[in-house]
This record gives structure tokens, sequence and C-alpha cells, in this order.
């Protein structure tokens, strides 16, 4: 009897753990660094990753001043994170057999980010790639551009982005993505600046760059083999 109640333990926490293990399976890797990245993970603890550090759903990722880090994922989209950058993956679901239960959704609480879409969001539901800011939601599709979130400053997160008054910024490189708020709705296509001031506020084209500064990249999205790849293996701190 006693044989039987621990078999059957042991396979009840054996069946908890596949459970977990597929609740946190990565989503994507740290594909190149340039100076330091940090993930904190919903339990609070905080991790140094380095280059091919898997990334998971729930991870609230933070770089360092002068640091730049590309995150590949799963259906072949990329996020480059620039300096004093912070960036939450909020969901993601991709099964190439299942395009219509893509999602993608991202928060962007502070600094800046580069986009370049992958299969989420050029198949199935033209709305499943999304990116959150404290002003509005910007949809992705089939799209490569550059997102500021500068509503309580960001300096540091390029040469310019000091000068910005405070809002969200948007600058697109090919296809088109979408500012909204509750204010209203803005298509920012090709070569074009999108802006939100805040949440009471509509996003706007711009007939200009504002200077955003966005040049400045030690790494091409999609480009290996890069000298500024920096990194090696999984190594990973953990801070408690």
């Amino acid at each position: 009897m006693k044989t039987t109640n621990l078999a059957v333990l042991v396979f009840a926490v054996s069946g908890m753990l596949t459970i977990g293990e597929a609740v946190a399976a990565p989503v994507g890797e740290v594909a190149y660094i340039a100076g330091t990245l940090s993930a904190q993970k919903p339990d609070g603890t905080i991790k140094i990753l380095s280059r091919k550090s898997e990334i998971e759903v729930g991870d609230v990722l933070s770089t360092e001043k002068d640091s730049y880090v590309q995150i590949n994922f799963a259906d072949k989209s990329q996020a480059t994170l620039r300096p004093n950058s912070r960036l939450k993956i909020d969901a993601y679901h991709f099964n190439e057999n299942e395009p219509k239960r893509d999602n993608l959704l991202f928060s962007l609480l502070k600094g800046g980010l580069r986009t370049l879409s992958g299969l989420i969001g050029k198949r199935g539901d033209q709305d499943a790639y999304r990116l959150k800011t404290a002003t509005a939601t910007i949809g992705i599709r089939g799209s490569s551009g550059d997102t500021l979130e500068c509503s309580e400053g960001c300096a540091g997160v390029t040469s310019t982005s000091d000068k910005l008054p405070p809002g969200v910024y948007h600058a697109t490189y090919t296809g088109a993505y979408i500012m909204s708020n509750e204010q209203g709705s803005q298509l920012i296509g090709e070569g074009q600046f999108g802006f939100v001031k805040d949440a009471q506020t509509a996003p706007v084209i711009l007939t200009v760059d504002p200077g955003m500064g966005l040049d400045i990249m030690p790494f091409g999205l999609g480009v290996r083999g890069s000298a500024a790849g920096g990194g090696a293996g999984k190594n990973e701190c953990i801070m408690r």
C-alpha cells in the first residue's frame, strides 16, 4: 500500500514538473549583446543574461548604459533593445500549424526598441503582434521600425533622445505600424514618423524626424557573426 502511494506521489510530482516546464518554456533567446542585460522573472528573481540565454513569457528585460541587445523569437521576429530600456514579454504563442492562435504582446516600459516582425502578424490575425507603451498600443504588421518610450524622459537611449519632449515616438522603415489609444488611431507607413503626447491625445504623423537619433546600432537586425555579438555560452548570474 505504501509503495503504491509512493508511486502515485512520484507520478503526481512528475506531472507537476512537466506542467511547470511547459508554462516556462522559452520563446526566444539572446542573439547578440553588447553591454549588460538583466531579466526580472515573475517570482522577482533577477538574472544577468548573456548570449544564447533563453527568454520566457513574463520576463522584464532591462539594458544598462551603452548596452544593446537583440532577441530572436521562435517565429523569426526580432527585437533590439537600446540602452537604458525596459521591455516586458507579456504574451507569446506561436505554432506553425495554428496561425489563428498567434499572439505576441510586448510592453515597452522605458527607452527604445527596434522591431522586425516574423511570421506572427503576417499570417492569421493581423492584430496578433502588438507593442504597448504608456500612452498607446502599436500594431505591427509585416514591418520593421523603431519606437522610443519617452513619456518620462529617455536620456541615454540614443545620442539625442534626452532632447525630445515627453511622449512616444515611432519611425517606420518597412511595412506599416498603427499607433492607437482611446483618442484615435494613426497608420504610420514607410519613411514616416509617428508621435503621441499622452493618453488623452490622439497619435499624429510628424512631418520630419523630431531628432530621434536612431542611426547608431552596433549590429544590424538579422546580421550574423557580428563582432559586437558579445557574450559566450549560457552563463547567467542569479541575484536574489
